[in-house]
């Protein structure tokens, strides 16, 4: 298993982590909101937005659902 990300990966879990935030503000919600209603641990939206963690598909879920959008919309940005 590899432990690095090369610079590509790294600059898409960055833009990954923009669109989140984008969703989430355009809902006026705070990361420790959407936290709470996506049944996340403390702050890991905040880890996500700033592309500190490679997230995994189950959080993507949880993600989706509690913004009430599709997964699909998650990666609606521009790398």
């Amino acid at each position: 298993m590899r432990n690095k990300l090369s610079r590509e990966e790294k600059l898409f879990i960055r833009d990954f982590g923009m669109n989140l935030r984008t969703l989430r503000e355009e809902r006026n919600l705070s990361q420790t909101k959407l936290e709470a209603i996506a049944g996340l641990s403390k702050n890991q939206v905040w880890r996500i937005e700033n592309g500190e963690v490679n997230t995994t598909i189950s959080n993507l879920t949880l993600l989706a659902k509690a913004l009430e959008v599709d997964i699909a919309q998650l990666f609606e940005f521009k790398d």
